[in-house]
Parts: structure tokens; C-alpha cells; sequence
């Protein structure tokens, strides 16, 4: 289990960054989680209850101090992925409700159940079986069902005669809300989201008629938020990457930004070595890269292994005291070696930042992803969790 600390803001030093006792850390701020979260709710107004989505540890930003943050913000839901880590929210005392979008596993049942955990059902039988769980502990439970619109993957894609005939077959079943995700909403080029919502909207107006009325109809995460789509609110919104304050680029003509966020992860690693080398000497495994001048290098406590995509070597950068670095040879597993011929003077125990700011430099997880070929999610969920997490 990665441990977590509190700390006070750092302290400034001559490059802006405060090394710590760690051979790796990211620094979350609590106050731009907080200022995250309020800038979304501030954008959709108080006709739709924002949900955070805080699974894979909060992509990484760490699930329990980030949902204490939030609650103490006024977020009355979160969302996870899976049993386990709505269990561990409870555990840690949070009370708000969580949704728990993609585990209705036969051995998560009752515990899901036992931790007054919200389940997402993805199809029919899965809502029948759900009914005879709750009829045998003699109660009715609460649950939102997912259409599949058109991502493919989970998701009833059942006639709406069906999903309503399923239904009202299922009186210890209270269907609270009724979901579905997009797959192309950053696309502004192709129809495929409208299409989604024309489903999802006859779906629900098919239940309606027939007497079936969630309490709560969600489609959207951050991009449909964050570019006004409005259409699609309906009541909850289900925020993830503007949380930590990321928003996607999109393709074609959007409107513009509603909702103003900022990242609240940085994430740095402490020198452990530094050395000249002369012209024409090879760097890392493969001798990947070789020395073209006299050059000073610095190896860095961290690697692939704590989560520095691989894909990074004699590609990447850091920031040193608040100059550009080059990464110079593979990243491995456990190390990185960087360039800092042309950076302020280097030495063991300093603080080099891997993603976030450092005096008028600044890095971050879609910079990473551009250079990697990857995705900025990815970035974020890919910091390890042996990097320490330092709450300010």
C-alpha cells in the first residue's frame, strides 16, 4: 500500500521546487482539486448534481484524500469502477453516494450491497439476478441501468419494450437512474454523439410513457461538460479528466470552453547521480545514445517502473531549476538518465520535475502523451504507486 502525507505548500527555493526525502513524489493540491470541481458545478448550474469520477485511485491522484476534498466541497456522489475501491471509500469514511459503473461480478454482489454501494447494471439478466439478491434479503436496492447507444461495450442493447417489460418484472429493483457514455464526444466531425442521445432520449421517453421514471438520466463526462453540450447534462454529469483538471482537444468546430481548470498533480524526482562524460561515450542499455560533445548527465531515481512512459527515451524532457532537459539514452526500469550540460548547476538530492512547473517551464500529462504516442490519461494512470503521494 502506496503511503500518503499532508505537508504544507512547499517552500521556494532558489528553482521553485522543494526536494524532498523521496527518490519520487507527486505533490496533488487539494485546493485545485477543490477549485476544479467547483468551476464544473459553477458551469452546469445547480439543476445538475456533478459526479466526480475518482476510479483508478483518482487517476492517481489518490481516491480517498481527493473524494474527502470533494465531499467537504458538497459532492454528494462519486464514481469508481469497481467494488473494491467503492469499499475502500467507505472504509475511509466517506459517506457520499458511489456509484460503482462497471462490477456487477457474481462474488461483488453482497458486499456491494453490505457497503450501501450503488450498482450499474449492463443487462437484463444482470437486473433480474440483482432482483433476487434483493428478494432474498427481503429489501429493495436502488440501481442505474446503462444503455449501450452505440460505444459497444457495456450496456443493455435490448428493444425499449424489453428494457421496460425487464423492469417492472423487478419490483425489489428501484432503476434511480438510467446512463449511457459517449464514445467520439471530442469528435465535433462526425454525428455519432447525437446519435447516442437520440437513442438514449427515445429509450427514456419509451419508459416514461410507461410509467418508469429514474430519478436521474446521465451521459455526460468531461468533454460534453467542459464544451456545453448541454443536451446532454440531463441531470448528473460524471466529470473525470476536468477533476484533475484536463481537458481533451477536439476535433471540428466546438464551442467554446465553459469551465476553467488547471492540473493539480506535479510530479518530480530527486538526482542521484551526476557525471561527466566525454565525446563519444554511450548512455544506457542498448547504447542507445551517444555522447556528440563533452556532456554532463544526471540519473534520475526514477524509471519505467514508476511510471515514466518507456517510450520517452532519447525523446522526452524534464525540468531542471526551471531549464529544459533532454532525456539522453533508455528510460529502464528503476532509472533516466538526462542532459544537463546547459542547466543551472546539478547535485545529488535535487528535485527534478517529470510533469508539472518549475519556474516559467512547465510539462504536463499531455505534453507527456504527445511525445509518448499515448494518451494523457494513460499518463496520469500510469504513475506507479510505489511514487509517493504529498498532499498540499
Amino acid at each position: 500500500m502506496n503511503q500518503q502525507f499532508s505537508v504544507a505548500a512547499p517552500v521556494a527555493e532558489d528553482s521553485g521546487v522543494r526536494p524532498m526525502p523521496y527518490r519520487s513524489w507527486v505533490e496533488v493540491s487539494r485546493a485545485q482539486i477543490a477549485s476544479n470541481f467547483c468551476s464544473i458545478r459553477d458551469a452546469v448550474g445547480p439543476g445538475v448534481e456533478v459526479m466526480p469520477v475518482v476510479k483508478a485511485d483518482a487517476y492517481r491522484h489518490g481516491a480517498v484524500e481527493v473524494s474527502r476534498t470533494l465531499e467537504a466541497q458538497g459532492a454528494r456522489w462519486f464514481a469508481v469502477s469497481n467494488t473494491d475501491e467503492g469499499i475502500a471509500l467507505r472504509e475511509s469514511g466517506i459517506h457520499a453516494r458511489i456509484l460503482v459503473m462497471a462490477d456487477f461480478l457474481p462474488f461483488t454482489r453482497s458486499a456491494m450491497l453490505a457497503h450501501n454501494l450503488t450498482p450499474v447494471i449492463h443487462s437484463l439478466p444482470a437486473l433480474a439476478e440483482l432482483n433476487a439478491l434483493a428478494g432474498s434479503q427481503n429489501r429493495s436496492v436502488k440501481c442505474h441501468l446503462k444503455i449501450d447507444t452505440g460505444m459497444g461495450r457495456l450496456g443493455v442493447r435490448a428493444p425499449a419494450s424489453e428494457i421496460a417489460e425487464a423492469i417492472l418484472a423487478s419490483p425489489n429493483v428501484e432503476v434511480e437512474g438510467l446512463m449511457t457514455h459517449f464514445a467520439s464526444a471530442a469528435n465535433y466531425q462526425t454525428g455519432q454523439t447525437e446519435s447516442q442521445m437520440a437513442l438514449f432520449e427515445a429509450t427514456a421517453d419509451f419508459l416514461f410513457a410507461a410509467g418508469i421514471r429514474p430519478a436521474l438520466l446521465h451521459l455526460s463526462s468531461s468533454i460534453p461538460v467542459a464544451y456545453s453540450r448541454r443536451a446532454a447534462w440531463r441531470g448528473m454529469v460524471r466529470p473525470g479528466h476536468a477533476i484533475y483538471g484536463y481537458v481533451s482537444p477536439v476535433r471540428g468546430h466546438a464551442p467554446a470552453r465553459s469551465i476553467r481548470v488547471k492540473p493539480a498533480l506535479s510530479w518530480r524526482a530527486t538526482v542521484l547521480s551526476v557525471k561527466d562524460l566525454p565525446a563519444g561515450a554511450l548512455v544506457g542499455y542498448g547504447g542507445m545514445f551517444r555522447t556528440p560533445t563533452a556532456m554532463r548527465l544526471a540519473v534520475l531515481a526514477a524509471g519505467y517502473a514508476d511510471g515514466i512512459p518507456h517510450r520517452l527515451s532519447n525523446r522526452g524532457s524534464v525540468i531542471v531549476k526551471g531549464k529544459m532537459a533532454p532525456i539522453v539514452g533508455a528510460v529502464s526500469m528503476d532509472l533516466t538518465s538526462i542532459d544537463v550540460t546547459n542547466c543551472p548547476a546539478t547535485d545529488v538530492g535535487d528535485a527534478v520535475t517529470l510533469l508539472g512547473t518549475d519556474g516559467d517551464v512547465t510539462i504536463d500529462a499531455q505534453d507527456i502523451a504527445k511525445t509518448a504516442g499515448t494518451i494523457s490519461y494513460s499518463v496520469l494512470c500510469g504513475i506507479h504507486a510505489r511514487v509517493k503521494r504529498v498532499y498540499i
